[in-house]
């Protein structure tokens, strides 16, 4: 069977279909068979529509009446319809699942589960799952549930992947330390279960399977970068004593680790490939500016790489400011940097000793003398190709020793399976001085009486430090939204950033209220976030675009409207905006409607510490949104849990085996194909 066919060659998928099945990112047939349920609806004991009572239930019968009308509350459908058997009927209600009216025939019975609940003053059945009884193996009772993509639903990829059950045999293992046949049975009862049992065994094949693909990615770029060569920096004890001596804040114990692993990697002549994970406000900028001391020291360049002109000209306030005493020559290099012409000059014949920017630096007319460390912030805001394009510009048959930072903490587990052996350096401590936010979870409804009040006293509490916010009146707010216009369909019920904007600026015509979202020019985002940084600004009303952004330790307050709809690490992201200052910070989590909050929320409330969130975090939420958030390209683990220790170190010793044979690379074609997405993910250079 050719696995990599396209997905329309089987039976029963036409254009049609093909075409929204290749818009969701299913191309071939693989990517329809790895299409796995997210769950499994049980019809083992349907009751009787006279028997049942409030709670979970299954009950089987026939449906009519169905119709759909649009509430009330902005972009909210609601289709309702009645469900009746030999004992009687009752009413069900679907909401924002209009589809609904096209998916049953009158004259079929189907399975329904779902709560049976009182609302609006009448019982209902909630939203339920659905199946035709025909499709459903009694013997089982099980139904496998699949994630909606585009406008395909459950429903149809159980039609689609029924219509193609006899090709499921003749699917290729694809692992050599497997048993013939094993990845055609866990794909077929993943799909097709005949007990929960089945489906377990069948999982814990398939998470094996990923765990193996991707630690295997991870040890072929290690073992890729340690076939370059690197310039090896000796670093002189004495000189870096007297740089830390002059710092004007002391080290963390955690920067002082950290700054020796780099200094030891740095004296090696393989390439370091270090992650620098720290959460927000930990150092990571003084251990990125004792590296390029160290390798300026020696006559080797250093350009450090920001997402955004903000970012960049924070780091070359900050690093030049520590580096120039010692005669070290720092320059900024982005879009609006003046006389560019003269300043690449310079870079090219080796005048400059660090060089701070943005994508300027990747330019092909930016050209180094010798480029030996590349320090990328924020990586995950680059692409593969853009960072290896920087990469690219040390001297012939050198690559540079390569520092890569996040603010995001990623979990234990994490780092050993998705970057195998990648040196990882952690900052889990804050500097003195810093406080804990304070971290509250309130109703929408609350804010008036309650945050408002809160709004106005902190915009006239004193400036927390003379040399930020120099033009401010008072200490500074953000106010985070999701949408930026009325009607984003995207978003639905969810108040934008310019009408939220007008609303304040209404209610506190004295403050000064300006907005912030992702669509304005990046020169338009430059100028508001460094008028904010000055003081300019009362209240910035932003989408997420500030949640990795310049450091304003005049802003003590984050105010984040809905904020169930965000990930944990999101959110935490968020919260750090405030807090990297000496005075108290506070974040308020803005919860709509009257529903309890979520757990995130609740663990957000009572901890600070971005690491324990992370662990969290995955394990409420997978691995492939996490690792989303660090880089380009998303983890997308189907089923396997990072939280799973004994299946890593069966597929880790596995993969040590395999790496054993050579031949190995060459005989397996398929799992070397299908590596490369991770080998592009997990590599940092």
């Amino acid at each position: 069977m050719d696995f990599g066919e396209d997905v329309e060659n089987l039976k029963g998928i036409g254009p049609k279909t093909a075409e929204k099945l290749h818009k969701c990112g299913i191309v071939s047939v693989k990517d329809l068979f790895y299409t796995l349920p997210r769950d499994y609806d049980t019809f083992e004991t349907p009751v009787s529509i006279a028997d049942i009572r409030p709670g979970k239930i299954v009950i089987k019968g026939a449906i009519d009446s169905l119709t759909t009308r649009r509430a009330r509350r902005r972009n909210l459908s609601v289709t309702e319809g009645i469900i009746h058997d030999a004992t009687g009927s009752i009413k069900v209600v679907w909401f924002n699942q209009s589809y609904r009216l096209k998916q049953f025939a009158p004259e079929k019975e189907y399975y329904f589960t779902g709560n049976y609940e009182l609302k609006n003053g009448r019982y209902s059945l909630i939203s339920p799952s659905a199946a035709e009884v025909s499709d459903i193996d009694p013997r089982t009772g099980l139904s496998p549930v699949y994630k909606a993509h585009g406008s395909l639903k459950s429903h149809d990829f159980r039609r689609l992947i029924s219509q193609s059950r006899d090709k499921f045999n003749a699917i290729p293992d694809l692992l050599p330390s497997v048993s013939a046949g094993t990845r055609a049975k866990a794909l077929f009862y993943s799909h097709f279960p005949n007990s929960l049992n089945t489906v377990k065994r069948a999982h814990n094949y398939l998470a094996y399977e990923e765990l193996f693909e991707l630690i295997l990615a991870s040890r072929l770029n290690r073992q890729e970068n340690k076939k370059l060569k690197a310039t090896s920096f000796k670093f002189d004890s004495g000189k870096v004593r007297k740089f830390v001596e002059s710092l004007p804040f002391k080290l963390t114990n955690a920067q002082r680790r950290a700054a020796w692993d780099i200094f030891n990697d740095l004296e090696k002549t393989v390439p370091m490939n270090r992650l620098l994970q720290g959460d927000v406000g930990s150092g990571k900028t003084v251990v990125a500016a004792l590296s390029a001391y160290v390798t300026a020291l020696s006559k080797g360049q250093v350009a450090i790489l920001a997402p955004t002109a903000v970012l960049a000209a924070q780091h070359f306030a900050n690093i030049s400011g520590l580096l120039s005493e010692f005669g070290i020559k720092v320059e900024l290099l982005t879009g609006a940097t003046k006389q560019k012409k003269e300043l690449k000059a310079r870079i090219k014949n080796g005048d400059v000793d660090v060089v701070i920017g943005t994508h300027a630096l990747l330019t092909d007319d930016t050209v180094f003398s010798n480029l030996a460390l590349v320090v990328i912030d924020e990586q995950h805001r680059f692409g593969v190709e853009q960072r290896q394009k920087l990469m690219l510009k040390s001297p012939a048959g050198l690559a540079p020793h390569l520092l890569a930072m996040t603010a995001t903490p990623i979990p234990r587990s994490l780092q050993l399976t998705v970057f195998g052996d990648l040196d990882v350096s952690i900052l889990d401590e804050l500097p003195a001085g810093r406080k804990p936010i304070s971290t509250t979870v309130m109703p929408e409804i609350s804010a008036r009486e309650k945050l408002y009040p809160e709004i106005v006293r902190i915009i006239s509490l004193p400036p927390d430090e003379k040399k930020h916010g120099k033009k401010a009146r008072g200490q500074q707010v953000y106010w985070i939204c999701r949408a930026i216009e009325d009607g984003d369909k995207t978003v639905s019920e969810i108040t934008s950033v310019k009408s939220r904007a007008k609303k304040l600026q209404e209610l506190f015509p004295k403050l000064r209220i300006e907005f912030l979202h992702g669509k304005m020019r990046q020169t338009e985002k430059d100028e508001i976030m460094g008028e904010f940084a000055n003081g300019e600004i009362d209240i910035l009303v932003s989408t997420t675009v500030v949640e990795v952004g310049v450091d304003v330790p005049n802003a003590t307050m984050i105010i984040i409207e809905n904020a169930d709809s965000y990930g944990l690490a999101q959110l935490h992201q968020l919260r750090g905006r405030v807090g990297r200052g000496v005075s108290e910070s506070y974040c308020y989590l803005m919860t709509t409607g009257d529903a309890q909050p979520s757990r995130r929320l609740k663990e957000l409330e009572k901890s600070n510490d971005g690491f324990y969130l992370a662990e969290i975090d995955l394990k409420m939420r997978g691995p492939g949104e996490i690792y989303g958030v660090l880089q380009h390209g998303a983890l997308d683990l189907r089923i396997a849990s990072l939280s799973d220790t004994k299946l890593i170190a069966r597929a880790q010793k596995d993969v040590v085996d395999f790496l054993r044979d050579a031949d190995n690379l060459v005989k397996y074609k398929e799992l070397m194909d299908g590596i490369s997405k991770y080998q592009q993910i997990t590599t940092l250079n």
